[in-house]
This record gives C-alpha cells, structure tokens and sequence, in this order.
C-alpha cells in the first residue's frame, strides 16, 4: 500500500475518532430525546424556508468563487460553475478520505483550462478567506446585543477594520489578480452570510421561539469557524460540541441550541445532495478520481507545462 493510499485511510479514521469523541462529550450536556421532540414539534412552513434561503445563499456562493476564477483568466458560465459547485458540495460529504469537493473542483477546471494548479487553489483560498471575513464581520456586529461580552464594543470593530485593511494590502502586494475583486467578492461574501444568518432565525422561528436572538446567532458563527477546521466529518461534531458550551456561557437552551445545529447540518446536506444528478444522470462532468489518480494527473500536467 502506497503512502499517499495509507494516509488518506489514516485521516479517515482519525475523522471518526474525533467525531465521535465531540459527540459523547456533547451527548454528556443534552438530552437527545429532547432534541428529538423539538424535531418532530418543528413548524414545517419555517423548515422549509430555512432550505430555500440556504440554497440561495449556496447560488451566491457559486457567483463568490464564480469572480475569483474570472479574475484569473477562466472563461466560466455562470451556469457551468454552479453545477461544477453542486458537484463539489456533494463530494465534500461523500469523499471524506479522498480528493474532497474543492480537490475536484480544481482537477477539473486544470484539465479544461490548463492553468497552473496554485492559481486555481489561491482562487479557492481566497473565496474561503473571505467567507471567514464576512462571518467574523457579522460576529463582531452581533457583539453590541450580547451584554455578557463584557468589553468595551469598540475593540472589536477597530480590530475588524484594522485587520481588514491589512488583510487588503497584503492581498493586493503579494496577489494583485485576486485583490481586484477583493470588495466584490467580499461584498458577497457577506450577502451568503447574512443569508445563513437568516436561516438559522427561521430555524429557530420553527420552534415559536420568542427570546433573544443574539447569543445563538454569535454561537451558531463561532461554531461554523470551528466547524471549518478539518478534525472531523463536514464539522459534525465540532459545531454541536462549540455550542454546547456557548450555551452554557450565555444562558441559552442546550437543547434547542444543539437542535439548532444540527438542523442546520441537515438542510445543507439535503442541498448538497442535489449534486448527486451529475454522478449519476449527468454525463457532463468525468467521475472523481482517487486521490492518487489526481495526484498523479498533476505531475504529468506539471512536466508537461514545462516541457513547453
């Protein structure tokens, strides 16, 4: 067994240990039986608002990373990159150990426009980053409504601005192709964001909740940061064990914070299983291939482009 084969079974199982780690330790804090009725007490009408306003902020997120490419020369359709990234939604939830969503993305946009790999990977690090941005923007602004926050509410906007504006020039010195449509993409970045603030307010409108708002908002965000770092399956875990114990700080139900996050979960990946007619009905996009297929691919791609 190769290297490349054994670490991808390596990060496979080290994903399930850390998930189902995070999952007893947030199984000590709630009652699943609770969480459960809230599920079967959910007002549908809010549920499925909830699922059409995350897949419009998904179609916004295709037109984010749909400015990037352009920005570096791909002549891309609107129409072409949505269904190449319901596709990458979809493997991000099935591939775990393999290539992933944004690997696909990038093998396939390498093979159709023969660009240098690095420059489509900083296209898809930098629609990241700026997802990042948006939410810690949204995260600071929510700070004014959470008294618990003992802080002056200044420090967080200075910090804001001032990283910003670091963020920016860095950018623009180091990656001038990508900073020119730096207030673009970040423009709507902060529109997905907002967009997903809102299905979690209909989430909790599904459960006539009546309180403050605020504090599971701040959560919800500060559990989708720790849902982004790579330890666990699609940040199952991650986010539930982050707001438990944001519950737990700022007085909220754990339950229905818990039922919150995983609700969530759900209705993105129901929307990320839209992508499954290019697997199977679609002949427009070629099959994923295995981490070592790409790999490989790469390097015949690399020698050749030097031989040129």
């Amino acid at each position: 067994m190769d290297k490349q084969k054994l670490w991808g079974i390596l990060k496979v199982v080290l994903k399930i240990g850390f998930t189902a780690a995070l999952l007893y330790l947030v199984s000590l804090k709630i009652d699943f039986k609770v969480v459960k009725e809230l599920f079967l007490k959910s007002n549908l009408g809010y549920i499925f608002l909830a699922f059409a306003i995350y897949y419009l902020s998904q179609i916004v997120s295709s037109w984010r990373s749909l400015s990037l490419l352009k920005a570096i020369g791909l002549d891309l359709k609107f129409g072409f990159n949505f269904r190449l990234y319901l596709l990458g939604m979809f493997y991000n939830i099935t591939l775990p150990g393999g290539v992933g969503g944004d690997g696909y993305k990038i093998y396939i946009l390498r093979k159709k426009f023969k660009l240098p790999t690095k420059r489509i990977f900083l296209a898809m690090l930098f629609d990241r980053m700026s997802g990042l941005w948006a939410i810690g923007m949204i995260a600071v602004s929510l700070i004014i409504f959470i008294p618990k926050i003992d802080i002056p509410k200044t420090w967080p906007f200075i910090a804001l601005v001032a990283g910003t504006l670091v963020y920016y020039l860095l950018m623009r010195r180091f990656f001038p192709d990508y900073s020119k449509k730096f207030f673009t993409v970040h423009a709507k970045a902060a529109l997905v964001q907002s967009l997903q603030v809102l299905v979690v307010i209909m989430i909790l409108l599904s459960q006539n909740f009546d309180g403050k708002f605020s504090p599971y908002l701040f959560s919800f965000l500060l559990s989708t940061l720790a849902a982004n770092v790579p330890v666990s399956f699609a940040g199952v875990g991650a986010r539930e064990y982050v707001m438990t114990h944001a519950s737990t700080y700022f007085g909220m139900d754990q339950n229905l914070a818990v039922f919150l996050s995983v609700a969530f979960f759900l209705l993105s990946t129901l929307a990320a299983l839209s992508g499954v007619w290019f697997v199977y009905f679609s002949r427009e996009f070629e099959a994923a291939p295995s981490s070592k297929e790409a790999h490989d691919f790469e390097e015949k791609a690399d020698e050749a482009a030097v031989g040129r």
